[in-house]
């Protein structure tokens, strides 16, 4: 069978960007992977061959542009031209701001924010003259509405939204066909908190209500094939944007109370360590859950009515027709 195309997931190795590898692979695409750790690169690369596709792992650290670039030249000459460019890669932490060191700071901007930069930039540079190809940056509720303990995080998602809105301008400006695409996610249940940098002796878990990194991976591929400007998974996302643009002076006060202790668990579990400099996947594949299966939802009404937007807003506008011309025969 002749592959849907090329896809290329940055982070691909864990989490997020492993579900969206598997993913795209069961649906056909030939898959390669970029991210720090040889493991799980090794790893996630197997399971793409596993389901018959094609796929090379690639060690990539996307704050590196030029290895970025590198990674590109290499998958266009073994695999071929690239169709899909998924930005997952990120790397956080879990401190007061006054906390995080300058250094901190900045390499979790360079990741999280930059890293989307230089996988969007590399990716037209190869879209564009064939004038072809989506990309799909992965962002999160975060970049909405900030937390505390998170400020490098948040800023860096704030700034890829408002970098991605000016590509997609600057696209349709120029007449261009290629399509960037923005996926909003809430809180996953991934191995992103079992390496977090940490300023708590409390172990870190995702504020509830926490999600399956399956759901976004689903996403991912069906932006691939159904682009759009912009997809939110999870309710939790849905009433965090639009709650923020009604009351934020509301958030601000309920963050405050608690965004600190909803984000710090009464359990223990894997720590790693950080992996803001370092990868955590090197030696050993983390795979893409976390440590909170049992309160992790696999399920979400809101997603699975925004992959089939166009049934569900063709049935609801049947039954509120059929609604209407029952309630005029009835008065008649």
């Amino acid at each position: 069978m002749s592959p849907r195309g090329i896809a290329v997931v940055t982070g691909g190795s864990a989490g997020v960007g492993r579900e969206a590898v598997r993913h795209l692979a069961a649906r056909g695409w030939d898959v390669a992977v970029l991210a720090r750790g040889r493991a799980g690169v090794d790893a996630a690369a197997a399971e793409v061959v596993t389901v018959g596709r094609r796929s090379i792992g690639i060690p990539c650290d996307v704050a590196d542009p030029g290895q970025v670039e590198a990674a590109a030249e290499r998958v266009e000459r073994e695999l071929g031209p690239i169709d899909v460019w998924v930005n997952v890669a990120f790397v956080g932490a879990l401190r007061w701001f006054w906390d995080t060191s300058e250094e901190s700071f900045r390499r979790i901007t360079d990741v999280t924010y930059l890293g989307q930069v230089h996988g969007v930039r590399t990716a037209l540079r190869h879209m564009r003259p064939r004038n072809r190809g989506v990309i799909v940056n992965v962002g999160s509720a975060l970049a909405f509405r900030g937390i505390p303990l998170q400020a490098a995080y948040c800023g860096a998602k704030h700034a890829a939204k408002g970098f991605t809105e000016s590509v997609i301008t600057e696209l349709k400006a120029s007449g261009s066909a290629v399509r960037v695409c923005m996926l909003q996610l809430p809180a996953m249940n991934t191995p992103q908190f079992d390496w977090n940098d940490n300023g708590f002796d409390q172990h870190p878990q995702p504020v509830a209500p926490v999600f399956q990194p399956e759901l976004a991976g689903r996403a991912v591929a069906h932006l691939a094939e159904h682009p759009r400007r912009n997809m939110w998974i999870g309710v939790s996302t849905a009433y965090t944007i639009l709650g923020n643009r009604v009351a934020p002076w509301f958030l601000d006060w309920y963050l405050g109370r608690t965004g600190v202790s909803g984000q710090l668990s009464k359990e223990d579990g894997p720590r790693f360590g950080s992996n803001v400099f370092r990868p955590r996947d090197d030696d050993a594949d983390r795979g893409s859950h976390g440590m909170f299966d049992a309160k992790a939802h696999g399920r979400d009404p809101w997603s699975w009515a925004s992959i089939r937007r166009v049934p569900v807003a063709t049935a609801t506008a049947a039954t509120v027709l059929g609604a209407s011309i029952a309630a005029a025969r009835h008065r008649r």
